[in-house]
């Protein structure tokens, strides 16, 4: 399961950029539906990874923005369920343009002074690995 790791990297991405003494209270995620992490997982994985940080007891909030992409064939713009959705031209050939995200969105933390402070705004890399 790879979104364990995916949330490690997202906790330790927002707990690096922290100041001291400062407790977070909420962190807004943005999974796109074609980025091949299941959010459900990921929910579960958080606040276990979170546990003894300073995200520990942190709210949690997922959107999953839906996959995007450019027919080559016919131009159009089209939403994109999953990867294997064709155009309705029929054509295959589409080129990407939305819904592969893993991105930080917002963070909030509960010393508003703190607040300015902290800038986490990243997007996480999810390479392709073997899991198994």
């Amino acid at each position: 399961m790879h979104e364990l790791s995916v949330t490690v990297g997202l906790v330790d991405m927002v707990v690096d950029r922290l100041p001291a003494d400062v407790r977070v209270t909420r962190v807004a995620l943005e999974i796109g539906r074609l980025s091949g992490v299941m959010t459900e997982p990921v929910r579960f994985c958080f606040d276990l990874v979170a546990a003894g940080t300073p995200l520990a007891g942190a709210r949690l909030e997922l959107t999953e923005p839906v996959g995007r992409g450019h027919c080559r064939r016919c131009g159009r713009d089209v939403d994109l369920p999953d990867l294997l959705t064709p155009c309705r031209c029929g054509s295959h050939e589409i080129d990407l343009t939305g819904g592969e995200q893993v991105r930080i969105v917002a963070v909030e933390v509960a010393d508003v002074e703190a607040a300015d402070e902290v800038e986490v705004a990243d997007e996480v890399e999810v390479a392709d690995e073997e899991v198994g």
